[in-house]
């Protein structure tokens, strides 16, 4: 295992995993959410989404959500903007982090957002030029890096030049997405290790979904690779809108609980995070697809 022994959770359950989900809960539960999420120690929690809410009713109040959330100290609360409309509505409401997204995928992003990767690209520049100025933080996304619902493979080096891009254009780090979660772990690994030629290590994080069960073993792969910045959704929430079959993000207790078994600190407390995830589980109407918070929560009969 190469590098410290701390990884950085991003939890992304109230943006990515809400907004795939069919349950569309109150503003007020998503506040919770959050203000819960914040006492466990988890230090970035991407609270909500400034897109088009035509697109994405489920995080339609994000000005709500955002202005209601108690933000504490040395926590960040990242927001999704996919242009310089979304930038001016989340600087608004006081979001000091933004994140933008694009795919690896020529295929996913025309059926996704109707554009190449390039005019994707062209269409935030805006917005990372109006962050630097205004000393706000850029995330980078790079989903279908393992594989598209519509091309199938993605060539390594597509992943790549897109993620050497968006860092060469101020995002301070590229979470490198398998949207679909078809990766197996060397394939993961051999992707990471492609892109680490480009882009430094330490800016790079993996976001897994666990559709065909291998998440986990693909988070173990990359954080022997190096990676020590990993996106996951509390309860496993999400899934994709334009993936058929696609399930949710991997679980942000199952990470924490697997990482803490290998003696690596991420400061979160899994006790609180596993009432989270079976509180949230509750409020969506569903079984948890956290297998922990089944493991700790399932009273034996």
């Amino acid at each position: 295992m190469t590098g410290s022994n701390h990884v950085r959770i991003v939890e992304v359950g109230a943006r990515d995993g809400l907004q795939n989900e069919k349950t569309l809960l109150p503003t007020s539960t998503k506040i919770e959410l959050i203000d819960r999420l914040s006492a466990t120690g988890l230090t970035t929690i991407e609270a909500t989404s400034f897109v088009s809410p035509k697109w994405v009713p489920q995080l339609a109040d994000a000005t709500d959500v955002f202005h209601g959330i108690r933000k504490l100290p040395g926590v960040s609360y990242p927001v999704l903007v996919p242009n310089l409309t979304g930038y001016e509505r989340a600087r608004d409401v006081g979001a000091t982090e933004v994140a933008v997204f694009t795919a690896a995928s020529e295929a996913f992003n025309r059926a996704n957002i109707n554009a190449t990767i390039d005019e994707s690209i062209e269409r935030f520049l805006p917005v990372l030029e109006r962050a630097k100025a205004d000393g706000v933080k850029v995330r980078g996304y790079v989903s279908t890096v393992l594989g598209c619902p519509y091309q199938g493979e993605v060539p390594v080096a597509d992943v790549v030049r897109v993620a050497r891009r968006l860092h060469e254009l101020g995002c301070y780090e590229i979470s490198l997405g398998d949207t679909i979660g078809i990766g197996t772990p060397a394939k993961a690994r051999a992707m990471l290790h492609a892109v680490a030629v480009d882009v430094p290590m330490h800016a790079l994080a993996v976001h897994f979904h666990d559709t065909y069960g291998q998440a986990l073993a693909n988070i173990l792969s990359c954080l022997e690779e190096g990676v020590r910045v990993v996106d996951s959704a509390v309860s496993g929430t999400g899934g994709c809108p334009y993936a058929k079959g696609a399930t949710g993000n991997v679980a942000s207790e199952d990470v924490v609980y697997m990482l803490s078994g290998m003696g690596m600190h991420t400061g979160v407390d899994l006790d609180a995070l596993v009432a989270t995830g079976a509180w949230l589980a509750a409020q969506l109407g569903k079984e948890t697809a956290s297998r922990v918070t089944r493991a700790r929560t399932t009273s034996s009969s």
